[in-house]
């Protein structure tokens, strides 16, 4: 789908708080859509993408994008000539952009590669929540980049989820 982008998609009203996977793609009408950045490496974090729409479950409002895709498969050749890798990799890049928010959590059980590069990416957007606990092997790399961007660094998924928290009451 590499190209199609979800301004050209039909816009949405929801009725309940709403998870958006790859590959589907829709768009929404309001500003509460925060995209899961962060550490997946299957089966080595902990599926916390998961767990945060479920605190918020409530909040009509609110589109969560997470990019843990049910159907992967760690054989896909990780080529831009490859359509299933080329999707997965297009639908993180388009979210990330249309996206309000992005919370990124580094679970220090991880390495968390293209999560570095999404933060070095996105981080003079203005629109991140940033959670890197102690333990995550390149925290020093992770607190320079955000201290120079003025993006408050959270020790714990807690402190971190209280600044969404925030964050969403004043877009409400």
């Amino acid at each position: 789908m590499h190209g199609v982008h979800t301004k050209e998609i039909v816009k949405i009203q929801y009725t309940k708080m709403k998870v958006i996977k790859p590959p589907k793609r829709e768009s929404w009408n309001h500003d509460n859509a925060i995209f899961l950045a962060g550490s997946i490496e299957m089966g080595k974090a902990e599926d916390w993408q998961a767990a945060i729409p479920q605190i918020f479950k409530d909040r009509k409002d609110l589109i969560f994008l997470n990019p843990r895709r049910n159907d992967w498969d760690s054989s896909w050749e990780q080529k831009e000539t490859n359509p299933q890798f080329s999707e997965q990799v297009n639908w993180e890049l388009d979210m990330l952009d249309e996206c309000n928010l992005i919370f990124m959590y580094f679970s220090p059980e991880t390495t968390s590669p293209i999560s570095l590069l999404e933060l070095g990416l996105y981080a003079s957007t203005g629109k991140m929540i940033v959670c890197c606990p102690d333990g995550f092997y390149r925290k020093g790399n992770v607190d320079i980049v955000c201290s120079r961007h003025n993006i408050p660094v959270y020790n714990t998924l807690e402190a971190a989820i209280g600044r969404l928290r925030t964050e969403l009451k004043n877009c409400s």
